[in-house]
């Protein structure tokens, strides 16, 4: 039974849901509650995906509506939020370098997760905000010095859509430019809607694409990924243990504002993401407020987001 996962409700409070087409194709969501407290590590390394849809199969699981429902990121805080860098040649070029011949590992803090639908702060003193596509792997068991890339394979549980967000001056220029600074912002990782399990879609041949007020940035496949997602979790599995529910952000391909080709984001721009079989995410942006300031104009943004 294909099925997709979700976090309902106010952020810090989401309840762990499932989600399965009916017979006319309209999704329909049932609470794992019963299950799990969240879809979390715990739940992925304990068989969760498995044991979910056997009480779906079985009428166990409770029909809830998610109608009104703000949607989280579908996989609660992860202990670790790794980062590929230009892992598309096209974005690598355009960005000014050569195709990598090994991964570019980075990190950025869990804290800067979001939901897909969340208010998007742009940082008071930011002048080059930027989007970037990313397919996201989620982490299903404990992966460390992995023997091949055939072991790594067995550790994915699950995909996910995600906007890696970046500062590019903070980032790129000046003496003091660093890759943590332009990528740890607050709300810089918006993440979902859902986690698919791995089972059910290839990871190495999805459509990705981007728009900013409608108009189209960004249009690649991950068949370009320079690495694929399995050979990923192995590279990353040599440096550092990777826990379930960890989270590795793939690299974004050409398209984004750092081309010269296109603006940075401003206040009131919107930014849309969408990965084939893995949903679409949507995210207004506004200036946010100094410490001590006048708090910015707040930001009409509906409830959640009926999918």
């Amino acid at each position: 039974m294909p099925v997709k996962f979700a976090r309902l409700g106010p952020a810090g409070y989401e309840q762990p849901a499932v989600i399965v087409k009916d017979a006319d194709g309209v999704d329909q969501y049932f609470s794992v509650a019963a299950l799990t407290e969240d879809i979390d590590g715990g739940f992925l390394a304990s068989g969760g995906i498995s044991r979910a849809r056997k009480a779906l199969e079985s009428g166990e699981l409770p029909a809830i509506s998610a109608k009104g429902l703000r949607l989280g990121a579908p996989v609660a805080r992860p202990g670790s939020l790794v980062c590929i860098g230009m892992n598309y040649a096209a974005h690598a070029a355009e960005s000014g370098s050569a195709p990598p011949q090994i991964p570019v590992v980075f990190l950025k803090p869990s804290n800067t997760v979001a939901g897909p639908f969340d208010a998007a702060p742009i940082p008071p003193s930011s002048e080059k905000y930027d989007w970037e596509v990313e397919l996201g792997i989620v982490v299903g068991k404990e992966a460390s010095y992995l023997s091949s890339v055939a072991d790594a394979v067995e550790c994915i549980a699950g995909y996910l859509v995600a906007n890696d967000l970046s500062e590019r001056e903070y980032q790129i220029s000046g003496a003091a430019g660093q890759w943590t600074k332009g990528k740890s912002l607050p709300s810089s990782t918006p993440l979902g809607p859902w986690l698919v399990p791995a089972d059910e879609v290839d990871g190495g041949a999805l459509r990705l694409r981007s728009w900013v007020n409608d108009e189209p940035r960004q249009d690649s496949n991950t068949a370009d990924l320079i690495f694929d997602a399995a050979t990923l979790v192995h590279h990353v599995s040599q440096y550092m243990l990777l826990e379930p529910g960890d989270i590795i952000l793939t690299g974004t391909p050409e398209g984004v504002a750092l081309s010269g080709r296109f603006p940075y984001i401003q206040p009131g721009d919107v930014v849309e993401l969408e990965i084939e079989g893995l949903g679409r995410q949507r995210q207004e942006f506004y200036r946010a407020a100094a410490e001590g300031s006048a708090p910015a104009a707040s930001v009409s943004v509906g409830a959640g987001k009926d999918l």
